[in-house]
């Protein structure tokens, strides 16, 4: 016995049996005398208490997975301990075998044959016992390393998906930079300020497994201004906020995927048609949407990483408790996610 369980199960499974034979002991008609319980306890502790632990713990661990010898062994063990219950009763005949009968007060006998073949039930019910114990704390067991790898596995793809999100992310951003610089546009240096800004963020912050939503809003308002740098008149974004944006706990960079679509493969110039977004939020709801102008140029061959990494981060971390809904017309792209936080 190795764990906690383990010794649970059997100390209420002892505790049972125990119970059970006190009642059969001490509340039955006829008082025993100190040499009955002393046999009667000797009886049940040597014997019975030896088959199911020769069972549990030498058995099955051993030839279980051998089935014949298994099963060879279990009647070995049967026999051996039946007939040292049946020499048992011989000894103490007056003991184990002599019944009174309440009314006429005639002393009768169990047959020994009938009392050996009762041993072999007996024997049969510690050792089919030990086994359902054992086989239900292996499936328990089983279980929870199954959860446990499930976990591992689950972590471990998570962040895989981190180390590819933030790649992405900082080669279409480094894509950026190089345009302005190649332009040898003034708003170079800005556009390094606000990529290291950014770029802190998540290599420190994202790091946890949850941030609070207001810094992740901080995070895509600074992701807005380094795309709005690009621009000679800016980029035209609207951004409302409504409700509670405190510190409702969200998955980092959850949110920035939709965003960069939007820049990456909208029209993010046209101040008559901006990029609109919205976020709607309260100590349960997260409510994220964002719509985009399509734009009629070439699309980058490469995109695609992006909205497949927050689904597949999505289904990992909010199961059930999410609804994502894109809609993507002949002349708007929404990306519509719904999140119980």
């Amino acid at each position: 016995m190795n764990n906690k369980r383990e010794l649970i199960a059997h100390f209420i499974y002892w505790l049972f049996i125990g119970g059970i034979l006190f009642l059969l002991i001490f509340l039955g008609e006829r008082k025993l005398t100190y040499d009955e319980i002393v046999v009667n306890f000797v009886y049940f502790a040597v014997i019975n208490i030896s088959t199911f632990y020769i069972n549990y713990t030498l058995l099955i661990p051993q030839l279980l997975k051998k089935s014949w010898y298994y099963i060879l062994a279990l009647i070995a063990l049967i026999a051996v301990m039946s007939a040292a219950k049946t020499i048992l009763a011989v000894l103490y005949r007056d003991v184990l075998l002599q019944h009174k009968d309440g009314k006429t007060g005639e002393i009768t006998y169990t047959a020994i044959h009938i009392y050996a073949l009762s041993s072999v039930f007996t024997s049969g019910f510690f050792i089919i016992s030990g086994c359902l114990i054992k086989f239900t704390l292996a499936w328990f067991s089983n279980i929870n390393i199954q959860r446990s790898l499930e976990t591992e596995k689950k972590d471990m793809e998570l962040q895989f998906l981190k180390s590819q999100l933030n790649p992405h992310f900082l080669f279409n951003s480094l894509n950026n930079i190089y345009s302005l610089a190649y332009q040898k546009s003034d708003k170079t240096a800005d556009a390094i300020l606000k990529l290291s800004d950014i770029m802190r963020y998540m290599i420190y912050e994202s790091n946890d497994s949850w941030v609070s939503l207001s810094k992740e809003i901080e995070y895509l308002k600074s992701y807005i201004e380094l795309q709005k740098l690009r621009f000679k008149d800016g980029a035209a974004v609207n951004m409302t906020l409504n409700g509670e944006i405190d510190d409702q706990q969200i998955i980092p960079l959850i949110l920035i995927a939709f965003v960069e679509n939007a820049f990456k493969h909208g029209v993010a110039n046209d101040h008559s048609d901006p990029i609109r977004i919205n976020i709607i939020a309260n100590q349960k709801i997260l409510h994220f949407s964002i719509t985009n102008k399509k734009s009629n140029g070439n699309k980058d061959e490469v995109g695609g990483v992006g909205l497949n990494n927050v689904e597949r981060r999505l289904q990992l971390l909010y199961p059930g408790r999410y609804k994502l809904n894109i809609v993507n017309s002949t002349t708007h792209y929404t990306s519509e996610l719904m999140l119980d936080i």
